[in-house]
């Protein structure tokens, strides 16, 4: 009976661990020093343990990664100017192998931000100040552009709103709307998203102005989905909307993510929120290089709980692990992804002391194996 017993522990101590190991994904810049493309490690959420597992070949800036909802998928931006493209892969998540199937022409200049579902990949081109959607076809490839949406205009920042610049496309927590942030124009977009449409996924619903200047760059959603938190990256502006499932938004308050003795530049840049919904979480580049903290209240208001260093420059990404155990930083310019432990009580960091070390990290993703 005691052996039956340990058999059993030693099974449940197996699954536990085998639960905590997930895949991580990043994307990289492959212009500024030697880089694969994108590169896959396995990481153990209850040690904070890594390895190498593999990477792609000879794949050009895959920058920032979208993985299908089967697990079976990756699609990545090509970032490398008006030569820019999209890219699908197979995935095989036990061996960490991505499998190239094909790339088309983004139509756009510097694509910086990407989405899927089950009909279609859909794109936010940075420079090209527009928004590209693609079907999918049964393989898991893409189709040509099959809808261009281009936006107009400029903003008072004349070194960076002298155009549109597109930076994010998010869907909404119930899919009937996609969100687009755009960054020269102040403005975040509201489109109705039509997915079984040929050439007509996205149709204008409305759009909200932010304040001048301002350039937003990401956003997430509360747990709940009535709350959105939008991070400005040109002045370090953190926005807190009402959201309702018409698809309408809601400024309700307004903070900065600047220390108040900060002087220096600032580049706010990635914004998530851990996955029980009870901390938010925003990185700031240039100068500051630190990540701040934020408690979400019920009503959706947010309190600061603590700001530090992310221990490298150009924070541009990070990403939790779904445990909720770790937080990862991923630095362009340091060439390095700093492991933070996160106390789910507090959602505090602290450092590991751990590192990976790998070329111009920008985006991080975890999935399953």
């Amino acid at each position: 009976m005691k052996g039956l017993y340990m058999l059993l522990f030693s099974a449940l101590a197996f699954t536990t661990q085998a639960q905590n190991k997930f895949n991580l994904l990043i994307g990289t810049y492959t212009n500024t020093c030697q880089s694969n493309g994108i590169y896959i490690y396995e990481f153990d959420a209850s040690s904070g343990e890594f390895k190498f597992k593999n990477s792609s070949e000879g794949i050009v800036s895959p920058s920032y990664l979208s993985v299908s909802a089967d697990n079976k998928f990756i699609y990545a931006v090509n970032e490398n100017g008006t030569q820019s493209t999209v890219s699908a892969f197979g995935y095989n998540a036990k061996l960490g192998k991505v499998n190239f199937l094909n790339k088309n022409d983004a139509l756009g200049a510097d694509p910086c931000h990407l989405i899927n579902d089950s009909k279609n990949v859909i794109v936010a081109n940075y420079s090209g100040g527009n928004i590209v959607v693609y079907k999918k076809n049964a393989d898991g490839s893409i189709s040509t552009v099959q809808q261009v949406v281009q936006h107009e205009g400029k903003g008072p920042n004349a070194g960076r709103q002298e155009k549109a610049h597109v930076h994010m496309v998010v869907f909404s927590p119930d899919k009937k709307f996609i969100l687009s942030n755009d960054l020269g124009l102040d403005k975040v977009f509201i489109y109705k998203y039509n997915p079984n449409s040929k050439n007509e996924m996205l149709t204008l619903k409305g759009s909200v102005d932010v304040k001048p200047g301002s350039g937003p760059r990401h956003l997430t959603f509360s747990k709940d989905g009535k709350f959105v938190y939008l991070i400005q990256e040109l002045d370090a502006t953190l926005t807190t909307f009402s959201y309702d499932k018409n698809g309408s938004l809601k400024k309700i308050a307004e903070t900065s993510i600047l220390a108040k003795d900060f002087k220096g530049g600032t580049g706010a840049a990635a914004i998530k929120i851990s996955s029980d919904g009870k901390f938010l979480y925003v990185t700031d580049r240039v100068d500051a290089n630190n990540i701040s903290v934020y408690k979400i209240l019920k009503n959706g208001a947010i309190e600061l709980v603590e700001q530090q260093s992310t221990l490298g420059k150009g924070p541009r990404d990070f990403a939790i692990d779904p445990t909720g155990n770790y937080l990862l930083v991923g630095h362009q310019y340091t060439n390095n992804i700093v492991i933070f432990k996160r106390d789910k009580t507090t959602g505090k960091l602290t450092d590991t002391g751990k590192k990976i070390e790998l070329c111009s990290p920008v985006g991080l993703v975890f999935t399953k194996i």
